[in-house]
Formats: structure tokens, sequence, C-alpha cells
């Protein structure tokens, strides 16, 4: 069975006329006539009554498999055209953890297009991604850190690379959901310089950063996380070994503080109000059980609160050194959007 005979006989069938399926394939009537006649002769069958215009019993069947015939047809053609074409393209991305859910979507779209595109994702800190970038070793990097709002990120000095901002979030306070401090509206930073904070240069704060962003000297880790992974980080919080800061937006509605008032014990409101000395609560301060959520399951999850005036903000930065290729402007481009 011929596959270009098929297809006319789908658009007369379609059509419901051999001069409109004519029209719509690019072909005189002559050459449609023909096709029919020469599909017909080799089935043995007549597959369209002529006069009106309409398919036979046995030409209703063949409709039938005609679709899915010509879908895997198509289907095959691109799959070999596509072995036979221009060679993958590779793009390496490295990103920070707290970049993650911004590439995910962006990298899908891109994907879309280029179906060929050979992708490698490296989740790491900013300053590994900034050092990759300047290697070679990243085609493009997406950098996260903490920064006074409207300053570009504290890069390491690692060379020519570019770097372009694509976002800014407001930070927010990471504490145990039993720690005194949790039912607050809002922080101050200048408020927590005696607290216990830990220390996660690659995953959120950096205690560092905090010293730099602030001015404030007093900033002091009570334990460092070297790891990538945010679930770790706010373990390490719910269990009460101090305090972390992450974006905003990262963290549930449910869970986190707005700024406002909340309700207070006698049902008045409970007004923001100065905070006290933030160093570790004790033992009934700090929970690590957390409470139960309705359904038997103790929860352990951390808490979030805002921070209030001025205060830093987690900046993303995309970079990478060179000339960038196809995939890379791609990427960057729909980043940038």
């Amino acid at each position: 069975m011929d596959p270009q005979q098929l297809r006319t006989f789908v658009g007369v069938a379609t059509a419901g006329s051999f001069s409109a399926a004519a029209r719509e394939l690019g072909y005189t009537q002559s050459a449609v006539s023909q096709q029919i006649a020469a599909l017909e002769a080799d089935l043995g069958v007549a597959l369209l009554h002529r006069r009106p215009v309409g398919v036979t019993e046995a030409g209703a069947r063949l409709l039938e498999h005609a679709g899915p015939l010509l879908l895997r047809l198509a289907a095959a053609r691109t799959d070999v055209m596509r072995t036979a074409g221009a060679p993958s393209e590779r793009l390496t991305v490295a990103t920070h953890a707290l970049a993650a859910d911004r590439l995910a979507p962006v990298l899908a779209d891109v994907l879309a297009s280029r179906p060929r595109l050979d992708v490698r994702i490296v989740v790491a800190g900013t300053a590994t991604v900034a050092n990759g970038v300047a290697r070679g070793e990243f085609d493009l990097g997406l950098a996260v850190g903490l920064a006074t709002s409207g300053d570009p990120l504290r890069l390491p000095d690692v060379g020519p690379v570019r770097a372009v901002g694509i976002a800014a979030d407001p930070a927010a306070v990471v504490l145990p959901r039993r720690h005194p401090f949790a039912r607050r509206t809002g922080l101050r930073l200048a408020d927590l310089v005696d607290a216990r904070w830990i220390d996660a240069p690659e995953v959120a704060n950096a205690v560092a950063d905090l010293r730099v962003v602030t001015g404030e000297l007093r900033f002091r880790a009570h334990l460092r996380y070297d790891g990538a992974d945010v679930a770790g980080l706010l373990a390490l919080v719910a269990a009460g070994h101090g305090l972390g800061m992450l974006p905003h937006r990262l963290l549930s509605p449910g869970r986190l503080l707005s700024p406002g008032r909340l309700p207070g014990p006698a049902g008045g409101d409970v007004p923001d109000t100065h905070v006290p000395d933030t160093d570790a609560p004790d033992t009934d301060d700090c929970d690590t059980h957390g409470g139960d959520d309705g359904s038997g399951t103790v929860r352990a999850d951390p808490i979030g609160v805002p921070l209030l005036g001025p205060a830093p903000e987690f900046r993303t930065e995309q970079l990478w050194t060179g000339q960038p290729g196809p995939a890379v402007l791609a990427l960057s481009r729909a980043l940038d959007g």
C-alpha cells in the first residue's frame, strides 16, 4: 500500500470532494483520481462512492486504520532524520540548590525546541558554580547568595565571568516550630546578632555574608553545614542546632508567618515588638518533635519568619564566560525572560 495514495484517500474522504482534496494536497484533480483508482486496484475493492463522494464500507474500514498508520510513518521518518541530522548539542549547567526551581521549567521549554540537546545538571554552591564556569567546566551557571538590596553578588575572584541578575527574593529567618520567636510577624537582623546560626555557605546563608551585608561582626556560627541540600539544613534547624535563612518564596505559605499582626492568646492582637536576646533556647523552647498536624503525624518542620526593615535579599545571577553557544544563549534568554 502506497503511503501517498493512502494520504490522498484520507484527503478525499475527509473533504468529501475530489476537487477540494486536490486543492488541499496541491495536486490536480486528475492526479487525485488516478491515485484513488490505483489504491482501489491494489486492494481489489472500491473505497469511494463517486456521486456523491463518500466512503464505501471498505473505505470506512480503511479510514479507521489510515490515521494511526500515517502517524507511525511520520514518527518513523522524524526518528530516522534525527539520527542523520547534526550531532547532539551538549550543555552543562551548574545551579545553586535555591535556583533549581527556576531552572527546571525554563529548561523544559528549551529542550522542547532542541530535542537533540544533551543536558547535564550539577547542583553546587555559588563558589563552585563560579569557579566551574570560569574554568570552562560549566557552560552556564546559576549562583545564589545574600546581597544588600540592589547590589550584585560577591563572587570569588575567578577571572572574567559575566554575571547577570535574574531575580531577587526577600529573605526569611528559619527557626524551629516551637521556638519562642516562631509566632512573630517579623524579625530584624540587628536583633539576631547574638543568636546561634547555622553556617550553610553551600545551600543558603554563609555567616560571613551576614557580617558583610549588615556590617555587624558579632554574627557567629554554632554549626557549619557544607551540604547543598535544603532539606538537610531544614532538619538541622528543626532539631534546634541554630537559625537558618532561606528565600521567602521557598517556604510553604501555610508555614510562613506573613508580615502583619497575629491573634494573641486572649483573642487580641500581638504587635511586632523588639526581639530580645536570641541565644539558643532551652529544650522546652526548642521542641525537636514539632506538633501534630491533625492526622496523627508528628511534624518536625521549621517555621520561616520574614525579615523586617532594611534586610538582605537572596539574589540569583546567571554566569557564563567566553562566547556562548546557541544552546547557552537560548537558555540564558529564557532565564532572563
